[in-house]
This record gives C-alpha cells, structure tokens and sequence, in this order.
C-alpha cells in the first residue's frame, strides 16, 4: 500500500463526484489500488497523476453504462448522500461547491466527458494538459469541453453560496412552516420555479416524478405532513451542508436543499434505503 494510502481521500472525493455514488466510487479506487499494485513503479514519476487517470478513466467507464441503469430507475435518481469528512479538509470553495448535493444533481445533466473534465478541472484545479491525456483529447478541446460544461450548470448554481448558518435556518424555516401548514411562510421560502425530487429507488413509497412549482410543492409537501405521522426530525449533515434527517409515516428519509438568492430552488428527498446507510444517525 506504500504511496497509496496518502492519495486515497483524493481519489475517492474523485469518483464520488463523478459517479454520484460512495459504493460506486469505493469500486474505482479499490480496482486502482489493484492496478498500482501491479504497476512497475520505477516508471511511475508522479503516483497522485497515475492515480487520478486511473480512477477517472475507471469512473468515465461506469459512468457510461450507469447513464443506462438511470435512465431506466423507477422514479428519480439521486445521488447516494455522504458526509463530506470521509473526503479529508475541504480547503477550497471549488471542493466544496463540487460536492454539494445540488451541484452532483446538476451534473447529471453532463455528459461523461464533460463531467470527467469539469470536476477534474474546476474541483481538483487539473491543468488542462494533464486532463487530455487523462480523456485522449487535446488541450484546446479540453478547455472548451470545461467551458461548455460549466455554461450548461451556470443557470442552477449561484455564485454567493449561502453559509452553512444561512443553509440551516432557511431548512429550519421550511421545516417549521411545513410541519405547522403555514402555507404563507412555505411560499415565502420557495421559488416560483422549485422542483421537488423523491428517490425510493422502487424500494419505499415515494413519488414517480418530480414535483414542479411553487403551488404544487407546497401542496405536496403539506399534503404528506397531514397524511402521515412526522416520528423524528433531526439536523444532519450531508456533502457538507445542513439536512434534515426524518422517519415520515415509518419511512426514514434524508432532505436536502437547494438554496439560491434566499430561496429554496429544489427540494431533494432520498428515501431508498440503500443510499442511506453513511447518513443514518447513530
């Protein structure tokens, strides 16, 4: 494991961001690991740039026939939520911003190539040289695959992230507005535009498709609070921002936001059980 271990929070922060998922991402580094194994060392100058090909290279792989399988997933596809500790500090805004849960969610809209180049540059500050060898593309083309990524999720993210204090109490907010059916304060938070996502994975009871504007989310949400027993509410953490862990009508559930300009833009609950073993409270 020599010179391995060092990297693997890095590479598994790597997957993770492009796969949307911890099992899938534990998959990669475990087969990189396999692979640095394996390798002639003496002709490996820089092990975190072999690693990051491999793992990238590993995960563009998966990526491409995940698409598939979430094309076909009953209901919505959500990214299986983490706590962001298990991918070391967080020292720059770009690894923070790349993790949280409303950016993974808007890469989806990426292809495998764009996501590949857009997380290795934007997150991990690649130079775009290293990056065309990584995906067999030349610089130039890289830099614009970058830019094009980064236009088609500019309109779902916002420059001035909320801090996490701002984050919890517009949750804390929609919790309360919603649990007392104060329909005034609940139209207050979200945005005309809000969508509200639900992932039973064909597992749990949970909606088919998302729920689209203001009037039906809060008509959804409300409709859910006075049809079914709230049993526990606790605040958690998910990729690095406050959530909201919850057992509705028997069912656990983790809820996540989506906040922009002092508004609630989407609402992410994750009900499938198999997503939620790394958020599940002690």
């Amino acid at each position: 494991m020599s010179g391995f271990e060092e990297h693997r929070a890095v590479l598994l922060g790597l997957g993770y961001r492009l796969l949307g998922s911890m099992w899938d991402a534990e998959d990669v580094v475990q087969e990189a690991y396999l692979r640095w194994v394996r390798a002639d060392r003496s002709e490996i100058r820089e092990p975190r740039a072999f690693l990051v090909t491999v793992v990238t290279r590993l995960a563009l792989d998966q990526l491409r026939s995940a698409r598939v399988k979430r094309e076909a997933y009953p209901g919505p596809w959500l990214p299986e939520p983490v706590h962001a500790g298990e991918f070391g500090p967080m020292e720059t805004a770009e690894l923070r911003d790349t993790l949280s849960y409303a950016t993974l969610h808007l890469m989806e809209r990426l292809s495998p190539p764009e996501r590949a180049v857009f997380v290795l540059r934007e997150a991990f500050e690649v130079p775009y040289e290293e990056i065309a060898g990584i995906v067999g593309a030349t610089p130039a083309a890289c830099r614009q695959t970058h830019h094009r990524a980064a236009r088609r999720l500019s309109g779902g993210r916002d420059r001035f992230h909320p801090s996490a204090a701002e984050h919890g109490e517009l949750l804390t907010r929609f919790l309360d507005a919603a649990r007392d059916g104060d329909l005034t304060t609940l139209t207050e938070l979200l945005s005309e535009d809000v969508v509200a996502y639900n992932d039973g994975g064909g597992k749990v009871r949970a909606a088919l498709r998302p729920v689209t504007g203001r009037d039906n989310v809060v008509a959804f949400v409300t409709g859910l609070l006075a049809r079914y027993p709230l049993d526990e509410v606790r605040i958690a953490e998910s990729n690095g921002q406050p959530a909201v862990w919850t057992r509705l009508g028997g069912q656990e559930q983790l809820v996540t936001l989506d906040v922009r300009d002092g508004r609630i833009h989407a609402v992410f609950a994750v009900l499938n059980p198999d997503k939620l073993t790394r958020v599940r409270p002690a």
